[in-house]
């Protein structure tokens, strides 16, 4: 086919196709005509010399119809005639369904062709452009070295989008790749850096142009484009590579592409075919970097990392010469650029290639993973067997390593490195016969706690959870360097015992973090050693899960699970406290268990006893028996008592006097309570202050009672009504109309009789009293006189003027029979008003 387009600027003139083959029907023309048109560029002449007539750019174009067939073709500018002093005139060749070019050549390769028409053949036949192209690979190779390493800067970039675009199912969005360039022959060479990197279907589906001024329409998955275009491509939301610019200032790309890049720019292009004969993924990096490094081309850490774990999954895929050669590449004494992923690999090569292959081909990967090890920190790496070093390699390694392995572990005995650090310089110690046996104990009591901080920063599993849940998230929540550890213990005994041993003198000071930390990690703790302490630890999650909210259960059982009896080992009373009742202090009622279970020695020597107190004192005010108010002799009152006596040294300041308090009440309950009690009980408050809320209303409430009840002593009552004191007295008026109170009133005019004596004799205290009397007086005493019967008033009027006077028996006449305050209650109030 053969087409020339409009002239520049004639509007009037559209473009035709001058000479047609058979075969091609009209409406393949129809469809091939849209990729055939031509634009000049920015600032070019309409009236060009012969030499800006060359210099214009070309389009070479590949396409796929709707039918299968392709076109290639080529756009060139050419000479018109006078009216058009310039045409633009393109040779195009058709190729139907499945038919290959000629000698099954790739469409770019037909980009030098010499048989490319510039105008319209007249009779006769013409060259092919495409049978007549050159054989083997020079057409497309020819420069491409050269301009590769031009262009290296964009190559991965370039290279990553090409491959994308090459996909046997096109990107749905994005529209084309656009290579900017000023020339368009250097987009042509893009696509023949394609053609040799792409594997030979990915570039057949690579349909492209080297030039047009629309790439945004352009339904082709390549197009080169002038550097006027660029700034709109991109606004098209296009992928746009101006090759025509400065370089980019990050290398872009992915792993395959980057290995790609660095294969041009060390001109090592036939890498490319070697690396397709190798099995997996054509476009996976390791093939391409295991053969770049193999011929000596220098990577970066990723595409070292790619080539180490494919190898790593093949080892079979390469032969021993290869073999050799990617070692001593991995391995260079001058890469100081490695990554921990690439020690990674590394690792799993070594692992894979380990026994496989002779020592001295793997020794130098074993001696790289254990000096990264010591002198890199990497605690992920897998490390090799003990047995990987044999003769010289060995000794030579010890000896630079062991100096610095020892010097490291006996600094600050552990205490501030992490975990998987000091387990990784024991296995590596080991690993080369390295003698840390002084250093041990340090570095043991440093671990032990450090392996309850590291585990203690994961969300660890609820104390209450189901059986099923909790091996969930123990297993879930395992640490990072629960693997490596464990492995030291099964590899080191010494290790083994000395880090059990420490972990067990430990677990009573914090044992919940502890038992939390074996639900992570499984320590092998089943041998002859005691281990008391971590047995219990080991215990408790299994007996919650089994026992649920019976924490007395649960006390016992984990008990048991120490071996030892709390009499003989004190300590494993704080092991067990600490673990059933780690968040939360004992009820009443567990306290007592717990101080009948041992001695009080026992107690005073696990430092249990503070325990018992904070029972004493947290107890709620209100609560069943077994609490404060219970009975029986197991409430609160009576524990304070009792803990009293048990630890008279040990328990001072605010808790002594916050029990004493418990114990008054306690007193006052009973009805016989040491004279003074009002008093104390203000002055025991306030040596217990911040008093709990619930022992504070518990000590009112009794007092109040006490003051209430008809045998209270007078000089109480006087003592309680001069202290003026706001809280008792609110605290009174409670009582006073507890529904208890309110009975006795009805049912007793004795009572009755006494209340009102005692309500109505201190019109001078103070006003917080005067108050509270004035209101019990007319809301509490009044409703219950007015329930009574004739007979039983007449015995409370008696009884007030028997035990009173004349006067007082008249007062309580008037008051009965006044309405709403009453003349006692304005008298009262009035003389409260005057104060």
């Amino acid at each position: 086919m053969h087409h020339i387009s409009a002239a520049p600027g004639d509007e009037e003139t559209a473009g035709r196709f001058t000479a047609v083959g058979p075969g091609v029907s009209a409406a393949l023309l129809a469809e091939v005509e849209p990729l055939l048109g031509y634009t000049l560029p920015d600032g070019a002449s309409t009236r060009p010399t012969a030499a800006e007539l060359r210099a214009l750019p070309q389009a070479f174009t590949y396409a796929v119809l709707s039918d299968g067939s392709r076109v290639v073709g080529r756009t060139a500018p050419a000479r018109g005639d006078g009216t058009a002093p310039v045409r633009f005139h393109t040779h195009a060749v058709h190729l139907p369904p499945g038919v290959p070019l000629p000698g099954d050549r790739l469409p770019v390769e037909a980009w030098r062709s010499p048989h490319w028409a510039a105008t319209t053949p007249v009779g006769g036949a013409q060259p092919d452009p495409l049978a007549m192209v050159p054989p083997g690979p020079a057409p497309v190779r020819e420069g491409l070295d050269d301009f590769a390493v031009s262009r290296g800067p964009w190559l991965a970039a370039v290279l990553a989008d090409l491959r994308r675009a090459s996909e046997e199912k096109a990107p749905a969005a994005g529209g084309p790749v656009v290579l900017v360039e000023r020339q368009s022959a250097d987009v042509a060479r893009w696509l023949g850096l394609a053609a040799v990197t792409l594997p030979r279907e990915s570039v057949e589906r690579l349909t492209f142009t080297t030039y047009t001024r629309a790439p945004g329409s352009s339904p082709l998955r390549v197009v080169g484009a002038p550097p006027e275009d660029a700034a709109a491509a991109r606004e098209a939301g296009l992928r746009v590579h101006v090759c025509a610019d400065r370089p980019p200032v990050d290398a872009w790309g992915d792993a395959w592409a980057r290995t790609a890049a660095r294969v041009w720019r060390s001109r090592a292009p036939e890498l490319f075919q070697e690396a397709r004969e190798l099995p997996g993924d054509p476009f996976a990096a390791g093939p391409l970097a295991v053969m770049a490094l193999c011929a000596g081309v220098a990577l970066g850490p990723d595409e070292r990392a790619e080539a180490a774990g494919w190898a790593a999954e093949r080892p079979y895929a390469l032969d021993a010469k290869r073999i050799g050669q990617l070692v001593e590449a991995l391995t260079s004494p001058g890469i100081d650029d490695r990554t921990g992923s690439e020690f990674d690999a590394v690792g799993r090569l070594f692992g894979a290639l380990d026994g496989r292959c002779p020592a001295s081909v793997t020794a130098p990967l074993a001696a790289m993973l254990v000096t990264e090890a010591v002198r890199g920190g990497n605690g992920s790496l897998e490390l090799p067997r003990r047995d990987a070093f044999t003769g010289p390699e060995g000794e030579a390694i010890a000896k630079v390593l062991g100096p610095e392995i020892l010097a490291e572990l006996e600094s600050g005995a552990g205490g501030r490195r992490p975990v998987a650090r000091t387990v990784q310089l024991l296995r590596v110690a080991r690993l080369l016969g390295v003698n840390g046996t002084e250093s041990l104990p340090g570095v043991v009591a440093g671990l032990a706690p450090a392996l309850l901080a590291e585990a203690d920063g994961t969300e660890g599993t609820p104390v209450f959870a189901p059986a099923s849940q909790a091996k969930a998230d123990a297993s879930a929540q395992a640490p990072a360097f629960a693997p490596a550890l464990l492995e030291l213990l099964d590899e080191q005994f010494d290790v083994r015992t000395a880090l059990l041993g420490a972990l067990d003198r430990i677990a009573p000071d914090d044992p919940a973090a502890v038992a939390r930390f074996l639900e992570r990690v499984a320590l092998p703790f089943t041998g002859t050693q005691a281990l008391p302490h971590l047995r219990m630890c080991a215990e408790a999650p299994r007996a919650m899960t089994t026992l649920g909210r019976d924490r007395a259960g649960i006390w016992h059982r984990v008990l048991r699970a120490a071996g030892l009896s709390p009499f003989a080992e004190p300590l494993v009373l704080r092991t067990a406290v600490g673990l059933v009742w780690e968040d939360r202090p004992p009820t009443v009622e567990e306290a007592r268990l717990l101080l009948e279970a041992a001695t009080s020695d026992a107690h005073r020597a696990a430092g249990t006893w503070a325990r018992l107190v904070d029972a004493a004192l947290g107890a709620p005010a209100d609560g069943p028996a077994g609490d404060r108010g219970g009975a029986g002799g197991t409430d609160a009152t009576a524990l304070a008592h009792d803990l009293l006596r048990a630890f008279p040294q040990e328990i001072g300041g605010r808790e002594r006097a916050a029990l004493q308090l418990l114990e008054l009440c306690r007193d006052l309950r009973s009805g016989a309570p040491e004279p003074g009690w009002t008093e104390q009980v203000r002055t025991l408050r306030d040596r217990a202050a911040p008093l709990e809320p619930a022992l504070r209303e518990v000590a009112f409430a009794a007092l109040a009672e006490r003051l209430l009840a008809p045998d209270r002593p007078g000089a109480e009552l006087y003592a309680f009504v001069r202290s003026d004191d706001t809280d008792l007295i609110a605290a009174y008026d409670r009582a006073a109309r507890a529904e208890p109170t309110r009975t006795r009133l009805r049912t007793h005019p004795a009572y009755a009789a006494d209340c009102f004596t005692h309500w109505t004799a201190h019109p001078h205290a103070g006003t917080a009293w005067t108050t509270t009397a004035a209101a019990l007086l007319e809301e509490v005493l009044r409703p219950a006189v007015r329930g009574m019967t004739a007979e039983a008033v007449a015995e409370v009027e008696e009884t007030v003027g028997r035990t009173g006077s004349s006067g007082r028996a008249n007062a309580f006449r008037d008051w009965n029979r006044s309405r709403g305050l009453g003349r006692l209650g304005r008298r009262i109030a009035g003389r409260v008003r005057r104060g």
